[in-house]
């Protein structure tokens, strides 16, 4: 059984909770320049922001510029990111687009869709994230726990993850569109939880419309 979609009513209300328990909300990958967040965000696919931030914390001393990447190699590379899940072909992808942002971007991350989707390793998702985050851009990079959240709740419901995107985008109001991304990547990581989300302390649960949520406690 699927959740019934929320009415635009129920949608407005959804993200007026969540405005007012964080009313500015921030990525939770640790970054000091444009490269950085891109770079991080790269190697965030399939791993946790903590594992994350735990390498690019040695990383980034040493090298946080494409060209400082490129100088440091590859090999080295791979011994910095070697925790995280796939470090080797991240290693790869991320040394070529360190190349083209040298040789084609002045070293600098471009600020459009189609030439962040152009670098290796760099998909829908992650374009989002870096032209929201980085350039204020009202886009929706749906991972795991936004997907989970759009079908869930009855937010937007899609099969896909741009299913999903689209879904969410027709639906948020505009003026909620720039934190819309990180306020529900949150609200999926810490309570709307794959195995056990905690409905009971939701403070949207009223909007939702999921068929196995528990009734309020009266």
């Amino acid at each position: 059984m699927q959740a019934k979609k929320m009415t635009a009513a129920e949608v407005r209300c959804f993200f007026e909770y969540l405005q007012s328990v964080d009313p500015e909300p921030v990525t939770e990958l640790n970054y000091n320049n444009e490269f950085e967040l891109l770079a991080a965000v790269m190697l965030s696919a399939q791993s946790t922001d903590v594992g994350v931030n735990k390498a690019t914390a040695k990383l980034y001393p040493v090298a946080n510029t494409p060209q400082a990447i490129i100088d440091l190699g590859i090999d080295k590379l791979k011994q910095y990111i070697s925790t995280i899940g796939l470090y080797n072909s991240k290693a790869t992808h991320l040394m070529r687009t360190c190349h083209m942002l040298v040789d084609l971007h002045e070293g600098k991350v471009p600020r459009t869709r189609k030439a962040l989707e152009a670098l290796p390793g760099v998909g829908r998702k992650t374009a989002n994230v870096v032209l929201n985050v980085l350039f204020g851009e009202p886009t929706m990079a749906v991972d795991t726990h936004i997907f989970r959240v759009g079908n869930r709740t009855g937010l937007a419901k899609g099969k896909t993850p741009l299913d999903v995107e689209k879904g969410l985008l027709k639906a948020i109001p505009a003026e909620f569109m720039q934190h819309a991304h990180h306020w529900l990547i949150l609200h999926g990581r810490y309570t709307c939880t794959a195995r056990k989300p905690k409905c009971m302390a939701c403070p949207v649960s009223e909007q939702c419309h999921w068929p196995e949520k528990p009734n309020p406690i009266l």
